[in-house]
């Protein structure tokens, strides 16, 4: 059985250091923003060429609590990516504001710039760019766009630790950017776990407050706060993994390179493009016959997801929030995408594998 996520298989080579990590955190005595939070964020906001670092409880408070910083009028309008993960718009609507779809390139599965154009009304107050599966969006035209109406842009860089867009990685682009550590990501801890990165210091204080019941002091408040801050567990594992982030990722990518020449072109893969470093946290494909494809590779021992099978404007949840909004592109993704094993833990032998399968079929 090749299965499509085996998260003790790929953490295993970790598995001493994580245990050295968690017996300095253990005997330290400090469990809360301590010092292997300071040194995570410290690490990880160099890492991505972004001056601060703010550690927080998962990538959907990164989100909302990035949006929160940015100090948005509510009842705005934020546009977002219609085929994004549910997230991105849950964020947006809990900081009251108002989500309006564009649609997606269908080649690279990312928010498209002419699409964003369309969209932007006089309420139009910001952009969420999604770096979907990995992929860092035409950021160059998004800033532009942002640039000529005066629009803030926060990255929802929760698939793309690492990935680069020219020599610029993913983090560094918008005013702010939100990134998960959930464990099957590319940089995944051992739990939830998130982070906003910015070089605005005015943001990444208000950021800094906002988890921490909205104080810098401890006992005095000064704005309205969450609690949403990166365990030190989790930091200490993070600390580790980072390390091996760059090793993590040109794994995956080799397994992505292997898929896009043994492959017959009856899949639809991701289109590959100069001046990007994709990090392949996903490798999709797409078919008509999706759901026979997923069936018919569990039939022969091959493990598979997909990301993800209903459109935002079709989920239960966002049925008035998102009443009106048609998404054909998106919902054309949604119908025929279908996620193949690419973790750390798999080999060239079982890509191979996969690859014979599903040329088969």
């Amino acid at each position: 059985m090749i299965e499509y996520e085996n998260l003790a298989k790929a953490n295993r080579v970790f598995f001493e250091e994580y245990q050295k990590a968690f017996a300095v955190t253990l005997e330290s005595g400090w469990f809360i923003l301590g010092e292997q939070v300071k040194k995570f964020e410290n690490d990880f906001a160099a890492y991505c060429g972004s001056k601060h670092c703010i550690g927080l409880a998962n990538g959907l408070d990164a989100l909302i609590l990035g949006l929160r910083a940015l100090n948005i009028e509510k009842g705005s309008e934020v546009i977002v990516p219609s085929n994004t993960y549910i997230a991105t718009i849950l964020a947006i609507v809990h900081n009251g504001l108002k989500p309006v779809l564009a649609e997606p390139d269908i080649r690279t599965y990312n928010i498209d710039p002419v699409e964003i154009e369309k969209k932007i009304s006089p309420r139009t107050k910001a952009i969420v760019a999604v770096h979907l599966y990995g992929k860092i969006c035409e950021m160059e035209k998004i800033q532009a766009i942002a640039l000529k109406h005066k629009l803030k842009v926060i990255e929802d860089a929760a698939q793309a630790h690492g990935a680069m867009l020219g020599n610029k990685k993913a983090g560094s682009f918008g005013d702010a950017a939100a990134f998960s550590f959930y464990p099957t990501k590319n940089l995944g801890a051992l739990a939830d776990a998130g982070a906003l990165t910015t070089s605005n210091d005015e943001l990444a204080d208000k950021a800094g407050m906002l988890r921490n019941y909205g104080s810098k002091k401890k006992y005095y408040n000064e704005i309205a706060g969450f609690n949403s801050r990166l365990d030190e567990v989790q930091a200490a594992f993070l600390n580790v993994k980072l390390k091996a982030l760059d090793k993590i990722n040109a794994h995956k990518r080799k397994l992505a390179a292997i898929y896009q020449q043994g492959l017959k072109n009856d899949f639809i893969k991701p289109v590959v493009q100069d001046g990007r470093f994709d990090v392949q946290h996903i490798y999709p494909v797409r078919h008509e016959q999706r759901d026979k494809l997923k069936e018919y590779l569990k039939e022969n021992g091959i493990g598979t997801d997909i990301h993800y099978p209903v459109a935002p404007n079709k989920q239960v949840a966002m049925k008035e929030v998102l009443a009106g909004q048609d998404t054909p592109i998106a919902e054309e993704i949604h119908r025929t995408i279908l996620s193949l094993p690419i973790s750390f833990a798999h080999t060239e032998q079982d890509i191979a594998k996969v690859i014979e399968t599903m040329n088969k079929f």
